[in-house]
């Protein structure tokens, strides 16, 4: 995929980068496996915002993926690579041989007419999906499950890809995007290969409406707050934190605090810890 860029006829289109989609094949969605999306506007059941800076945005279907890749033993073809807007990678629109349709995540490499299966026992090449336990030490993959049937919840995102380094017993050991290093269950599936759309992180939006686009409101600084809203509003001008360290809205550690839970039931699963 490459990265497009602008001549600087506006403030706004100096820094923007947008994607070629060169990878995109297919422009409309199957409508077959679209469902309606919700918006809440990062509010709850009572009408309170329990989730800041969100509201607005284009209007947005829902893409069922296919994360299981249940369907074992049958090929599928692809049938096209389209864009997907609630994820940063593509997906790919796949037909099995007894004509059923499914989404799947698009990884490298991936094109149309290929051939994908689901199996114990199929070709280690990009798209296929089978347990953990069939699949070469070494082998990148992605969309990985945590229980076995599950269906696939690590590294799903684009670009990303996790490599199976060992297998003792039951577990193996996987090394995940972050530099973790995390036990899963052999029985576990995954996807071979690297998910697409690498170039997504290397995009520049360039203007705040790019940013309304997506559903984001504007993200307003504490320090220009009054005291009553933020730890760090008030004082005469712009004024330091006036703190030890810098604090969320709640008055919590904002930098360097650890939030995750201890004692948690997956840290026995966790070898080493992201870098």
């Amino acid at each position: 995929m490459g990265i497009k860029r602008f001549n600087a006829y506006t403030p706004s289109r100096r820094n923007m980068t947008v994607s070629t989609y060169e990878e995109i094949t297919k422009k409309t969605p199957e409508k077959s496996l679209l469902t309606k999306k919700k918006e809440k506007s990062g509010r709850n059941s009572y009408g309170r915002i329990t989730v800041r800076h969100q509201g607005g945005g284009n209007r947005q279907k829902y893409r069922i993926i296919d994360f299981k890749r249940n369907k074992d033993d049958m090929f599928a073809t692809v049938i096209g690579i389209e864009y997907d807007p609630n994820r940063s990678s593509n997906i790919a629109l796949i037909k099995y041989e007894d004509g059923t349709l499914s989404y799947i995540l698009a990884p490298q490499g991936l094109t149309d007419g290929d051939k994908v299966i689901s199996g114990t026992n199929v070709d280690v090449k990009p798209g296929n999906c089978m347990p953990i336990e069939n699949i070469p030490v070494g082998t990148m993959i992605h969309n990985i499950e945590l229980n076995p049937g599950q269906g696939g919840k690590m590294v799903r995102a684009a670009g990303q890809g996790a490599q199976l380094m060992a297998k003792e017993g039951k577990y193996s050991h996987v090394r995940l995007p972050s530099g973790e290093m995390r036990l899963v269950l052999t029985r576990c599936r995954a996807t071979i290969g690297i998910v697409g759309n690498s170039d997504h992180e290397n995009i520049n939006l360039g203007k705040a409406g790019r940013k309304r686009h997506m559903g984001i409101r504007p993200t307003v600084r504490g320090s220009v707050m009054n005291p009553v809203d933020h730890p760090h509003g008030g004082g005469e001008g712009r004024a330091p934190v006036g703190r030890p360290g810098p604090l969320t809205p709640w008055g919590k550690p904002a930098l360097g605090y650890k939030t995750r839970k201890k004692n948690k039931q997956s840290d026995k699963f966790i070898v080493k810890r992201r870098k």
